[in-house]
């Protein structure tokens, strides 16, 4: 797994090998290593969006079928150090060397 901050955007995007069918596979465990909390899970033809909650902060797991792209964001340009630590969270993990 890699990962790329892009504060401009307030997006920390995600890259893996990810099957749109079975998404749950891959954004459970990634959720639980974050220590994130689902909120909604919402999902249509070609895309996942989940309402996720980090220590208060509101954030967004995107995936995108036709652009293989999964991402994290936030609405707000104060949380994006919340990515910002995330990001440092996945590099460490046991999940980025397992994915």
């Amino acid at each position: 797994m890699k990962c790329l901050l892009d504060a401009a955007s307030k997006s920390l995007s995600i890259r893996d090998t990810i099957d749109f069918d079975r998404f749950e596979l891959f954004a459970e465990p990634l959720v639980l290593s974050l220590d994130c909390r689902i909120i909604e899970r919402h999902w249509g033809a070609d895309r996942h969006q989940w309402l996720l909650e980090f220590e208060g902060t509101l954030l967004q797991l995107n995936y995108e079928f036709y652009g293989d792209s999964c991402w994290l964001s936030v609405e707000r340009s104060e949380d994006v150090e919340v990515l910002e630590y995330l990001e440092i969270l996945l590099s460490q993990s046991r999940l980025s060397k397992a994915l």
